[in-house]
């Protein structure tokens, strides 16, 4: 069971956008192996960054129009969100390593 929440349209204005904390936002789909290969490393990065920021998962295949307003072309795609705006992402597969220090540059 993972502990990412799911987001979709209805409500990622609250989960994402209207966050206090930078949210990290897994955009995904069920089809997709690197995704699936993904989602353990973006688990352990949500353990280690516990209150320091939120992690969600977007299914591409029931939101596109969310993906396409952020131009995700490729998945995986991480979008980090800050104050409601996307300030940095990492496309495909990627070590923890990368994807930490994507989230250090942006937490403070």
């Amino acid at each position: 069971m993972s502990a990412i929440a799911e987001v979709s349209q209805a409500n990622f204005q609250n989960e994402v956008l209207g966050n206090n904390q930078p949210v990290l936002v897994d955009f995904w789909a069920p089809w997709c192996g690197p995704c699936r290969m993904l989602s353990p490393v973006v688990e352990k990065v949500a353990a280690a960054h516990e209150g320091k920021a939120k992690f969600v998962k977007l299914n591409t295949d029931e939101n596109p129009s969310l993906s396409g307003q952020y131009g995700v072309s490729g998945i995986p795609c991480l979008i980090l969100f800050k104050g409601g705006q996307a300030v940095d992402r990492i496309v495909g597969y990627v070590p923890e390593a990368q994807i930490s220090s994507m989230l250090a540059r942006h937490l403070n």
